[in-house]
């Protein structure tokens, strides 16, 4: 196992189904970054780096992405995407690792979701101080911040599912069945959430490109304003969906 093909390394790291996985694997490790990984993977197995110091490089790719966002100008906008690029390319390769070598474990899944935690939340208070335009309190840092909490919010509702269904005795594994909402204009309104991905707006990898989008707008306009209506609208769509996802936990059999 000592110099394994990266071959091997895909066959171990990457099972049946991975990329199929729901609500796990994020569209852009299912486009092109599953494809990547094992070659870096390939490089940690051979170098025999374990799976949580590539965890702890991962989450500081994504704060780092946050800070350097925070900078403005249309350089710091792009290199603090690339940043993010990096952060999912070690997302991807850290469980690879883990399965390729057997050294799977809880405090790898715990530091993981930590990750994504303190990786998001760093983008969006880095967006709100670019947003302000200098490094001073002020209310589009307060936005940035707004849009961090209902983040953490989303993440927090439904890694508590987990910690509810445990702490009853449940399984963890809920069924897509469950997940609906009871009530059918709740279930329709999921599901045009859903087909408008509003979401995304604050998810790491689609927000660094939007970022890179508003860089170029407000470079061209001669102001902020492009990145300012972007941290709006990443306060409003925080408070709607960390709302909007908690009705639908109450909502649905989740919790049954």
């Amino acid at each position: 196992m000592s110099k394994p093909s990266v071959a091997e390394v895909r066959a171990g790291g990457q099972p049946v189904g991975i990329k199929e996985r729901t609500n796990e694997e994020h569209w852009a490790g299912r486009l092109y970054m599953r494809d990547l990984s094992p070659y870096l993977t390939t490089f940690f197995v051979r170098l025999g780096v374990p799976p949580n110091p590539i965890t702890y490089l991962m989450m500081a790719f994504g704060v780092l992405a946050g800070v350097v966002v925070a900078f403005g100008g249309l350089w710091s906008a792009i290199v603090a995407a690339l940043f993010v690029q990096v952060y999912l390319l070690l997302d991807c390769s850290d469980g690879e690792v883990a399965r390729y070598t057997g050294r799977t474990s809880v405090a790898g899944i715990y530091l993981d979701r930590i990750g994504h935690y303190v990786s998001e939340i760093a983008l969006l208070i880095g967006l709100g101080v670019r947003a302000q335009g200098e490094w001073e309190a002020g209310g589009w840092v307060i936005l940035g911040m707004a849009a961090a909490i209902g983040v953490a919010l989303i993440k927090a509702e439904t890694d508590n599912v987990v910690v509810a269904r445990a702490k009853a005795g449940l399984p963890e594994k809920v069924s897509d069945e469950a997940m609906r909402p009871r009530s059918s204009g709740l279930s329709l309104a999921r599901r045009a959430a859903s087909a408008l991905m509003v979401h995304r707006l604050i998810q790491a990898v689609e927000l660094s490109l939007i970022i890179v989008v508003a860089a170029v707008v407000d470079a061209l306009l001669g102001d902020l304003a492009a990145t300012r209506f972007l941290v709006a609208a990443c306060a409003a769509v925080g408070a709607l969906m960390s709302f909007a996802h908690f009705v639908s936990v109450l909502a649905s059999r989740r919790l049954e």
